[in-house]
C-alpha cells in the first residue's frame, strides 16, 4: 500500500522530468500526465509541479551548499520539490521528508539513493527557513535572462523576476462592462482598465454568474488589446489567431461583427464554448491565416503566436522547457501574419498587433519593420492611451509595452507589446 500523498507526488516528479529534461511545456503534458488521478490529486501534482518549477533557482542555489556534485535529475528534482513543499508551501516537515524519501525509493533507479535524500533534507531542515528566505528572488535561465538585460537593464528584470516569483492572480472581464457589479458578486478587485481581480484560489466554474456567461477569465493585460481595438457596433471584426477567445468575447460583447479564425480545431471548440456559454456570437472558422481569404475588414486584431515570456508568472515551466532557438521562426511568421492582415484590412481601417511576449523583437522592433514594408500604415500611440495605463508605458514608436512588474502592489499582469495601425483611405 502506498504512502498517502505519494501518487500526486510521484505524478508532479514525472511532470518535472518532462520540463526539465524533455523540453515539453506542461499543457503539452495536462491532462494526460494526472488523468490516473482522483480530482484533488490532479490539482496537487500540477501545483507542485508548477510551484517547483517557479521556485527552481532559489531551490538550486539552496541544495548547493549541500551537495558536493550534481545529484541524477530524479532525485535532485525530489530535492527541489521537497524545499519548495517545505519553504513555500508550508507542508509539515516529516511528511515532506518522508514523502521525498518514498517517491525516490519507489523507482528502482533511485531506491539506493532515499539516504542520500533523507540525509540532504536533514540538513536543511537544520538550517531553517532562514537560510531559504536569504536567498534572492529565482533568476531567469541566461538564454532569456541575458536578452531582457540587453532590452531593459538588471533593475527591470530584477522586478520581473519577482512578479514571475508571486504568481498570477485570476482576472475576468464582464460581458456587460459593469466592473462594480462583477467584482460585488465575486468578491474581486476592479481594476481601472476594466478588469476584475481575485487575489484567492477559487474554481472559476462556481463563481456567481459564470453559468450565466455574466464574465470569462481574461488576464487584464490580454484584455486591454481588445480595449485597444474599440469595436464599434456593427463593425466587421476578424480576429486572428483567435484562441482561446477573450477578444473575441470582447468584440462580439461590443456588437461587432465578429469573424473568429484560428488554425487549431481543438483551441477553436474552446472559443465556441465560450461564446455559448455567454450568449454572444461570432462566426468560427478554423483555418491557417496565412492561406484563408476574406474581408476587407473593418478591423483586424492580431495576437500572433510568440515566445509567450510575457506569462511566465502564470506558466513557470516555459523557460526551462525552451532555450530560445525556435524564436527566429516565430519573428518572420509574425512578420508575414502582419503582412496578411494589412491586406484583410479596408481602406480606412485599422489594425491591433498584439504578443504576451516581453521581448522587444516581438514588439516595438516588429512595429518598426511594419513600416518600413508598408510605409502608408500609421502607428497611432492615441488608441492605447487606455484607462489604468501609465503614459510612460508608451513607447516612442507607439506601442503600448506592458510588463509583470507593472501594477505590482494589486498583483501585476501579464507582459504583453499591442500597437494600433491606421491603413490609409484609398
Amino acid at each position: 500500500m502506498s504512502k498517502p500523498g505519494l501518487a500526486p507526488r510521484r505524478a508532479a516528479l514525472a511532470l518535472m522530468e518532462g520540463v526539465l529534461e524533455e523540453r515539453r511545456l506542461l499543457s503539452e503534458m495536462l491532462p494526460g500526465a494526472v488523468e490516473h488521478l482522483a480530482p484533488d490529486e490532479r490539482a496537487r501534482a500540477q501545483r507542485l509541479a508548477t510551484g517547483a518549477l517557479r521556485w527552481l533557482d532559489r531551490a538550486d542555489r539552496s541544495l548547493g551548499r549541500y551537495l558536493k556534485r550534481r545529484p541524477d535529475l530524479a532525485v535532485h528534482n525530489a530535492l527541489r520539490l521537497a524545499l519548495f513543499e517545505l519553504w513555500v508551501d508550508g507542508a509539515k516537515p516529516h511528511a515532506v521528508v518522508d514523502g521525498a524519501v518514498a517517491a525516490v525509493s519507489a523507482r528502482k533507479e533511485t531506491a539506493r539513493q532515499a539516504g542520500f535524500v533523507n540525509a540532504v533534507l536533514r540538513n536543511v531542515l537544520r538550517d531553517g527557513p532562514e537560510a531559504w528566505e536569504a536567498l534572492p528572488v529565482p533568476q531567469l535561465p541566461k538564454w532569456l535572462r541575458k536578452p531582457l538585460i540587453a532590452d531593459y537593464g538588471k533593475p527591470a528584470v530584477a522586478a520581473m523576476e519577482a512578479a514571475h516569483a508571486a504568481g498570477a492572480p485570476l482576472d475576468l472581464t464582464p460581458r456587460d462592462g459593469d466592473v462594480a457589479a462583477l467584482a460585488q458578486a465575486t468578491g474581486g478587485e476592479a481594476l481601472p482598465s476594466g478588469s476584475v481581480r481575485l487575489s484567492r484560489t477559487t474554481q472559476v466554474s462556481r463563481l456567481p454568474g459564470y453559468d450565466d456567461g455574466a464574465f470569462w477569465v481574461q488576464d487584464a493585460a490580454a484584455a486591454l488589446a481588445g480595449q485597444a481595438l474599440a469595436a464599434g457596433r456593427g463593425e466587421r471584426v476578424l480576429d486572428l489567431c483567435a484562441a482561446p477567445g477573450g477578444k473575441t468575447l470582447q468584440f462580439a460583447a461590443a456588437g461587432a461583427a465578429v469573424t473568429a479564425l484560428d488554425i487549431s480545431e481543438g483551441r477553436m471548440t474552446r472559443v465556441s464554448e465560450n461564446l455559448a456559454r455567454c450568449g454572444l456570437e461570432a462566426d468560427t472558422v478554423v483555418a491557417d491565416a496565412l492561406d484563408w481569404e476574406g474581408g476587407p475588414f473593418d478591423a483586424v486584431l492580431l495576437d500572433a503566436p510568440c515566445s509567450a515570456t510575457g506569462t511566465i508568472r502564470r506558466h513557470p515551466d516555459l523557460p526551462h522547457a525552451k532555450d530560445g532557438t525556435d524564436f527566429p521562426d516565430l519573428f518572420a511568421l509574425q512578420e508575414r501574419l502582419i503582412d496578411r492582415a494589412v491586406a484583410l484590412t479596408r481602406p480606412g481601417g485599422r489594425i491591433v498587433y498584439c504578443t504576451c511576449s516581453l521581448l522587444i523583437d516581438e514588439g516595438e522592433e516588429q512595429v518598426r519593420d511594419a513600416l518600413a514594408r508598408h510605409p502608408d500604415l500609421r502607428v497611432d500611440p492615441e488608441a492605447v492611451a487606455l484607462p489604468g495605463v501609465d503614459p510612460s508605458w508608451i513607447g516612442d514608436e507607439g506601442g503600448l509595452r506592458l510588463r509583470p512588474d507593472y501594477w505590482g502592489e494589486a498583483g501585476g499582469m501579464d507582459g504583453f507589446f499591442i500597437a494600433v495601425f491606421r491603413v490609409p483611405k484609398a
